[in-house]
C-alpha cells in the first residue's frame, strides 16, 4: 500500500453520509417526507462515487429504503418492493430496448400513499443491465416523467439533454405522483449546494 493509499485508509468518514469528513455532504441533506415510499437501487460502481447523488437522496426522503447490488437475490428484491403492502412502480423511460423484454402492466389507479418509487441508481448502461438481470424489475408498473425540468447535474456527462441524476429525477417523480412540485423545491435546492460542492474539489 503506498502512502496515499495509508493517508486515505486513515481519513476520518462520516458515519452518516459514509464520505470522508473533509467531504461530507449531510449539510446537504433536505429533510422530505413523502406521500410514496421510495426505494433506491444503487448500483455497486456508484456507491463509492462522490459524484453519485443516490445517498443524498436517501438520507433526504423519510422512511426511503437503499440496497446496493446489481444482481439482486429475487426474494430479497421481492421483499424490498413489497414491503408494508406497497405497490412498487418503476421509475424508467420506455425505450426502443424493451422489445427484447415483457411488455410492463399499467400504472395502478392507486393514491401516491399506496405505491412504492422504485429508482435504479446507475449510469444508463448500467441500469439497462441491472433491468435485464432482475426480472422482478421487469414486471413492475413503469412511471416515466411528463414534464422533464432542465438538469443541474454539471459534474457528470449527460448523453441526451432530459437526462437527470436520480435525486432529480426521483424529487420530479414523486411531485408527479402527487401533484404537488413546491415541497420538493427544497430537496433540489439542497441538490444544487451538493453539485457546487463537487465541482469545487474538480477546480481545486
Amino acid at each position: 500500500m503506498d502512502a496515499r493509499a495509508v493517508t486515505a485508509a486513515r481519513r476520518p468518514v462520516c458515519a452518516r453520509c459514509l464520505r470522508a469528513q473533509t467531504a461530507c455532504i449531510c449539510r446537504w441533506i433536505a429533510p422530505v417526507a413523502p406521500q410514496a415510499s421510495l426505494l433506491v437501487l444503487l448500483h455497486p460502481l456508484e456507491a463509492g462515487n462522490a459524484k453519485n447523488s443516490g445517498r443524498l437522496l436517501h438520507l433526504s426522503v423519510a422512511g426511503s429504503a437503499l440496497a446496493i447490488g446489481e444482481d439482486f437475490d429475487a426474494e430479497a428484491l421481492n421483499g424490498l418492493l413489497h414491503a408494508d403492502g406497497r405497490a412498487p412502480v418503476l421509475l424508467y423511460p420506455a425505450t426502443p430496448e424493451d422489445r427484447n423484454l415483457p411488455a410492463p402492466p399499467p400504472m395502478p389507479l392507486l393514491p401516491a400513499s399506496a405505491l412504492r418509487l422504485v429508482v435504479l441508481d446507475a449510469t444508463w448502461r448500467k441500469s439497462r443491465k441491472m433491468l435485464y438481470l432482475n426480472p422482478a424489475l421487469q414486471r413492475l408498473p413503469r412511471l416515466a416523467l411528463s414534464d422533464v425540468a432542465p438538469s443541474n447535474y454539471r459534474i457528470r456527462k449527460a448523453h441526451a439533454p432530459h437526462q437527470l441524476s436520480s435525486l432529480e429525477a426521483a424529487a420530479q417523480a414523486l411531485a408527479q405522483l402527487e401533484g404537488d412540485g413546491e415541497r420538493y423545491q427544497a430537496l433540489l435546492d439542497a441538490f444544487d449546494g451538493f453539485v457546487s460542492q463537487q465541482a469545487s474539489y474538480v477546480r481545486a
